[in-house]
Order: structure tokens, then sequence, then C-alpha cells
């Protein structure tokens, strides 16, 4: 993108006049003009801009080095006015001495090139516009930012050990293995999993918060596949942490920003799109329940930095950016990644920031604190820099929503040592990890990422489902000769009693119950027919087709009114009038039903024979 200083109204000689006359006398002094040099600063001037034009010019811009070139080339073409110091350092790995002051603090021919006019406002380092219009017509644009990957993971990560050792000796280092979870695999039978808790009523969440109680987060990590990816049930450590639940953590507010299930009292209920999805492609809800996170407004991620306070009430949480914003701008560099090859952590944060992905978290960093407000508020500087906020964000982001939906592979240690950026801060004694996220280090767009992101039109599984052998049985029984995947088990439970390890009855009663929750015969025979290579007996369908029939005998025709009458004759009398009659029925010797639509017109009706209902 061209920059827009052509139109900034700073020419060359503008912007020398700001300049003062003994710098701009080393700048004549460095072009080696014929002397006697001039001695008034006007004319000093315009001798420098007589150098800065045609072929003077292109052998000024020649006498650069690389790196100096690199700066020019990213004002000039840069976005915004200036030099952004932070993203040039994580494009190049460099910095150029002076560029973020003014620039008479410039090394020469740099000097040359950039300028600091105060005297029209601009806080940043400048091309006056005649200079850059000379320089669109031979200096290219600077290099795209790139992201470099790995085909292989490395067998461990180094750790530095935190004791003592002595001056001048070398730290020694720890090897830690990885941890490697294939989450394209695993994804699609959580899904299945957690809505089938979900339809079974084992989902308990807070009424008003829609937050997942502590129960029911351990009892979703024991049905995921492999388990969370820490042990949730582990207790807290010296300092009061504890790593606990992720992906179990994450799927009931996953669920429930996607549509698929609402709470409903205490309890998580499936919607309507919810009960759909158990017929669906869980490729096709995964990506659903993606787009909705990235949208969503019923958690902030950064809520999950739980060392870091100040962010959920009073000024602090005003000054919280919108997550929704955030998520964009992982999501789009996200996309970026090559698939199936492995990036580490700290090279993508990199990459965000050297390809202008950057986002911020808070608008006022003083308003966030580790401990106490004043002594530990992340204002001062080095205390809320990319990494320790922005970094441990996208941390999250990744470890506990897109690998749970499947978008990632991930390779991660233990938060233990995993990060020394924090120890710098006051009170960092009293923390052993700044995150529960700290040990991600390394992970991989898989397929069916691409294909959640919009990069793939389809998704083909690599590898096919592995399903359970089935056999059904005459007499309702259902066999597996293996063990079942937890949706598996789950979906049997929905219609059927388990009798003993790897055998079960189908039974009315459940059967009826999953049918009036929204549950189709079809289903059943969907999931039966898929693991049975034989057609199911007569008396199975007789049983289905029976149930079916039976769950359609009964219809609810809307709430009723039982209003007792004070004898017999006066409901004799109610009921038979004509128009009474229309409004309510008997139910027994002395009550009426009255439908609760047509309370109203009963009573007036009901007044008219000289009857009324008082309060109770």
């Amino acid at each position: 993108m061209t920059r827009t200083v052509h139109s900034s109204g700073v020419n060359l000689s503008d912007a020398l006049d700001t300049m003062r006359s003994d710098d701009v006398g080393k700048m004549v002094k460095w072009l080696s003009l014929p002397k006697p040099h001039p001695t008034r600063k006007a004319d000093k001037a315009a001798a420098v801009e007589k150098s800065l034009t045609g072929e003077s010019l292109r052998r000024l811009w020649n006498k650069l080095g690389e790196v100096e070139q690199l700066v020019v080339r990213e004002v000039l073409h840069g976005p915004e006015e200036g030099l952004d110091q932070r993203r040039f350092r994580a494009k190049y790995g460099k910095t150029v001495a002076g560029t973020d002051r003014p620039s008479d603090h410039l090394s020469l021919p740099l000097r040359f090139f950039l300028y600091f006019p105060e005297r029209w406002g601009r806080s940043s380092l400048i091309i006056p516009a005649d200079l850059a219009k000379q320089l669109l017509e031979f200096v290219p644009p600077p290099p795209e930012a790139t992201l470099a990957t790995e085909e292989s993971l490395p067998d461990g990560i180094d750790r530095q050990r935190d004791e003592y050792f002595p001056k001048g000796q070398a730290r020694p280092f720890d090897r830690v293995e990885l941890t490697r979870r294939d989450m394209e695999r695993a994804a699609p039978r959580d899904l299945l999993t957690v809505l089938r808790l979900i339809d079974l009523g084992r989902v308990a969440v807070g009424a008003k918060t829609g937050r997942a109680s502590a129960a029911t987060v351990l009892r979703i990590a024991e049905e995921l596949d492999g388990g969370d990816f820490f042990d949730p049930a582990e207790e807290k450590n010296d300092n009061g942490q504890v790593v606990g639940p992720m992906r179990a953590f994450a799927w009931p507010w996953l669920v429930q920003a996607g549509g698929l299930a609402e709470p409903r009292g205490s309890k998580l209920v499936l919607t309507k799109a919810g009960h759909a999805a158990l017929g669906q492609p869980s490729a096709v809800t995964l990506r659903r329940l993606w787009r909705q996170w990235i949208g969503n407004r019923i958690l902030d991620e950064f809520s999950r930095i739980e060392d870091i306070k100040g962010q959920q009430r009073g000024k602090g949480a005003r000054a919280m950016t919108a997550a929704a914003g955030r998520r964009v701008d992982i999501t789009e560099t996200l996309a970026q990644c090559p698939v199936d090859s492995w990036v580490a952590f700290d090279e993508f944060s990199r990459f965000m920031e050297a390809g202008n992905f950057r986002f911020e978290i808070t608008r006022d960093p003083w308003s966030l604190y580790i401990t106490d407000p004043n002594h530990g508020s992340l204002g001062y500087d080095g205390c809320h820099d990319w990494d320790l906020l922005q970094g441990r964000y996208i941390r999250c982001l990744l470890f506990e929503y897109a690998a749970t939906l499947g978008l990632i592979d991930v390779a991660y240690t233990r938060p233990e040592r995993a990060r020394r950026d924090f120890w710098h801060l006051w009170a960092a004694d009293d923390i052993t990890w700044f995150s529960r996220y700290d040990g991600l280090e390394f992970f991989r767009l898989n397929p069916l990422g691409a294909y959640c992101l919009g990069l793939a039109p389809e998704y083909e599984p690599r590898t096919p489902v592995d399903r359970a052998s089935l056999s059904v049985f005459p007499d309702l029984r259902v066999c597996a000769d293996m063990s079942l995947s937890p949706d598996e088990r789950l979906a049997l439970e929905t219609f059927a009693n388990a009798e003993s390890d790897g055998v079960w009855r189908l039974d009315r009663g459940k059967a009826l119950a999953a049918i009036e929750a929204g549950h189709g015969a079809d289903e059943l025979r969907t999931f039966l027919a898929a693991r049975d290579d034989q057609p199911l007996p007569e008396m199975v369908e007789g049983f289905l087709r029976n149930v079916e029939r039976g769950a359609q005998a009964l219809k609810a025709d809307g709430p009723g009114l039982l209003i007792e009458c004070a004898d017999a004759e006066i409901a004799a009398t109610l009921g038979s009038d004509a128009r009474l009659s229309k409004l309510c029925m008997r139910a027994g010797e002395r009550h009426l039903v009255v439908r609760t639509r047509a309370e109203a017109a009963f009573r007036k009706a009901a007044r008219e024979l000289g009857y009324g209902m008082a309060r109770t």
C-alpha cells in the first residue's frame, strides 16, 4: 500500500527548515561538495535539496546499508506515516539506531531520507512528499513478512533450571518431552459426545452465567477422546495455581455460542439446531462453531489468564478491547499458515507483529495488575509488551478453542518454566507460570482447520472413523464386539439400558422419552445399521414402529385450569350450559377443566349464570 505522505503538505524545503543550521551543515559536509561551502542556512538547505534529485539521489540511495534501505522502504510504502519500531524488529530481527528519535540522531546518509518536522505536529519520522515522489520511481516495496515452518517436531524442548549456579557458568538445561495431540481426529468425536451428554441431561450450568459446574467439567473431561490436555482434577500447587481443564471447560461455551444448546433451569438442553447436528457431518458443525465463536460475546478468553487482575470490573473492564476483533486478527493470521506444517508458537506470534496482524488487549494497561494494583500494575514499562499480554491471549485462543474444535494439532509441555518473560515483574515470585497455556510450543493447521477457515471447499477425513461392530438380536439386545467410543455409548444410552459390559437392551420408556425430546426412531435405525451388517430383526423393527406410534398418541393441547365446584349440581349446570360447554370439560363429579386461554371468557359466562370464582 502506498503511503499517504504525498498529500501531507510537508516538502523537503519545509523539513530542512525545521533543522538546526549546524545539522544541515553536517549534511553538506558529508556530501563532499566543492568548497567553499555555504555558510547561510538557506544556502546549505538549497545545496542539500539539489543533491536529492536525479542520479545524485540514486547514488545516495546506493550508499545506504541493507537494513537502512529496509527502513526507508517501510516508511515509503507503509500504510501509515513513520516507522513502526515494533513491527520492524519483529519482521527483520534488527533495528536502526536513532529511528525512534528526531532525525538529527540518525546517521548519515540515512538522515537525507528521513525527517522529523515537529513544527507540523508529526510525532514520527517521515519522508517529505516531493522526495517520496522521486523515491517511488525506483525504490521497491519492502518484502512481505514470512512465516517459518517445521516439517517435523523436535524430540523435546530445553528448559533452563531455576537453581543457583556460579557466576560465569552457563545455566544448566533440562530436556522436556513434548506431548503431541492430533485434534483433527478427536474433535468430531468430542462434539458428538458433548451433544449426547447434554441430551441426557448431564451438563449442569449456572442458570444466569451459563458456566458449567466443576463436577460437570470433570464429567466431560472423562468422556473426551484421550482425555483433556492436562489432568483436570489435579490439586493446586504451592502458589495456588492449577492448570485445570481446558477442552472440557471450552465445550459448554462453544455449543452455547454456536446455538446448539441453551440453559434451561440448571441444565443445558439441545436446541433444534443441536438435535440436527447429531445427524450432520461433524466437520460442518465444527466449522459453524468456530465461525460463531469468532463473534461471540459470552466469554472473553483473556479472563482465563486468571493471575492478571482488574479485567473483570470497573475501569479495567471498560478499558478491555472487544474480543471479537482480536479473534478476527488471529484467525486471519492462522489462515496464512501452510496446511500440515508445524509452526513454533513464538514464530507465529512474531509473524503476527511483522505482518501487521496486531491487536490490543486493553486501552489502559495501568488498570491491570498482578497481586497489587499499585506495585503490580502492568502499566509500567516492560510490563505490558506483546508477549506478556497479546501472546498469552493468542495461546489461549489457539490451545483452548481452536485445538478443541480440531482446527489445529498441538505439541506442548506443562507450563512450569516454559516462559521466563514474566520473571522481572513485581510479585512474579508468587506465581509459577503466567498462564496455563505457557507450554504451547508448536501447532499445525490441519485439513479440518483449512475447511473451517474457508481455505478448502470440502473436507474429507484422512482416516475413516472407527466404528464398533454391533449385533442386534430379536429380544432387543444390542451387543458390541469391542469397546464403544464415548459418543457411541452415549448414543445407545439414549434408547437402551446397559445390562453388562458390551450388552444393552432397548427400552420402551427410554425410547419414548428420546422421541419426545426430539430424536427420531430413524436416528437409532441409522446408528444400528451402520454398525451391523445384518438387517434389523423384525422384532426390533416392530419395537421401533410401536414406539413411534406410541410417541405420537398424545398431543399437548395447551395448559389448562382445574376448577373445583362447590357441589356436583353446580358442575353439572355449568358443564351443560350451551355457552360454557364449549369452554370447559367435566373432570369427575365436582371438577371442570378450562383451557388457560379461555379463562376470561369462562369467568364472564359463569357470572351471567350467577357463579363467581373468588381468589384463594
